[in-house]
């Protein structure tokens, strides 16, 4: 009797260890993700988005024409997307992207997690309409950026010259 209920001891803590081993190595390779993004994971779920705005300026526009703005949105935390850009300073602020030979307007643009939204000449960029007052070298417009998740971030963007690219003296 003692050889069967040693049997059935072994097998019911053979059956435990392997159901432990099988739940152990799902949770591991639950935690490690298996995103498309070289192993980091599932950054999605890192938590909302943190974002800061960088290197922003607008090339001086002609008299009286429609300026383009250009900056980049940082982001440390969580995805997150620019819906509306406006300016109390300006009648009209919209989003466009440029391909090859067209420019479209969009309705929203993507800031992905822990990653960039790079605004730039030839890209993705803003075009900035119905200026009040005629803009100068070394003004600043006050943008206003609207994020789906983060809210609204303002930020002054300096009028430079025509050929002004940041990161270059």
């Amino acid at each position: 009797m003692t050889t069967a209920v040693n049997r059935r001891f072994r097998r019911s803590a053979l059956a435990g260890a392997v159901l432990a081993t099988v739940l152990g190595g799902g949770a591991i390779l639950a935690a490690c993700g298996t995103g498309g993004d070289g192993g980091s994971g599932d950054r999605a779920a890192a938590g909302p988005a943190k974002l800061s705005v960088a290197d922003p300026y607008i090339p001086l526009p002609p008299a009286g024409g429609m300026g383009a703005g250009y900056l980049t949105v940082r982001n440390d935390g969580g995805p997150d997307e620019l819906v509306k850009v406006s300016s109390p300073e300006a009648g009209s602020v919209t989003m466009h992207r440029s391909t090859a030979s067209t420019m479209e307007q969009v309705d929203s643009l993507d800031v992905p997690a822990h990653g960039t939204l790079r605004l730039a000449r030839g890209g993705t960029h803003l075009m900035i309409m119905d200026w009040q007052k005629a803009p100068a070298l070394g003004d600043e417009l006050e943008l206003d950026l609207t994020f789906a998740k983060s809210g609204t971030i303002s930020v002054k963007v300096p009028v430079k010259e025509l050929t002004y690219r940041p990161g270059q003296s």
